[in-house]
């Protein structure tokens, strides 16, 4: 099973064999030109992981960062677990576990529900209400989105005296002049997500089929149970000759 070594060795033994080929006049044999072929596919499939992950872990953190300081505690909860959903993503396509590829692939089948419900949320679709306090703080304070007063344009002026039904820990502010709305701020940053995810998604599935490829092609040409090092074996010349008795 491919999944259970590093690529490292596999590099190191296949440099080696190249370079021992080359200054004794030997060619490859068929089976390491398969297994360097199978390697290469490897590497190609964790480098092109490798590329793609930094954007999305780039975006996730940028928007945790705006739900920390506007104290939205269920996105954050939410975006926590998609950046460990991530990274055990990119572990089971380094070590080529594709179970591990596959939860990242359910879990992203969650995250867009989850931003889709977002959109739903801050556009006010049915009976939702971007008012609600339960959703996004659990109840626990009145704060809204970042957005809302650090908007492009946003001037924000507080009102005084304010209302008597407002909490005295809390400022009471009037917000005009904004050149986006604060929802349509989170709904982009969520339709960003859905595209990410999906694909994503579509990524992992090709993973996934791809690694299942390869343990096919290992358990055809043995795996790498030839990268294993053997010492020289020494045979002996004498002959056991059968004793009558």
């Amino acid at each position: 099973m491919p999944g259970r070594y590093s690529a490292l060795p596999a590099v190191i033994h296949f440099v080696s064999a190249a370079l021992g080929a080359a200054l004794g006049s030997r060619m490859l044999t068929s089976s390491e030109l398969l297994q360097l072929l199978c390697l290469i596919r490897m590497i190609r499939i964790t480098t092109i992981h490798q590329s793609r992950v930094p954007g999305t872990q780039i975006s996730i953190l940028e928007r945790q960062i705006f739900d920390f300081l506007g104290y939205q505690w269920a996105p954050i909860l939410t975006n926590f677990v998609h950046i460990i959903a991530v990274i055990l993503g990119l572990f089971g396509t380094v070590q080529f576990r594709p179970r591990y590829v596959t939860g990242y692939a359910v879990w992203l089948v969650i995250w867009v529900t989850w931003n889709v419900f977002i959109i739903c949320f801050y556009l006010e679709v049915g009976d939702l209400s971007k008012d609600t306090d339960l959703i996004m703080t659990f109840n626990i304070s009145m704060h809204r989105s970042w957005w809302m007063e650090n908007g492009p344009g946003c001037r924000v002026t507080p009102v005084t005296p304010p209302p008597s039904w407002a909490p005295e820990d809390h400022r009471y502010i009037s917000i005009s002049g904004c050149l986006l709305e604060y929802q349509y701020v989170e709904v982009s940053q969520s339709a960003l997500q859905v595209i990410l995810a999906l694909a994503g998604f579509i990524y992992a599935c090709y993973v996934v089929k791809l690694i299942s490829e390869e343990e096919d092609s290992f358990d055809f040409i043995g795996g790498f149970d030839s990268y294993g090092y053997q010492g020289p074996q020494k045979t002996s010349h004498l002959q056991l000759q059968p004793m009558y008795m």
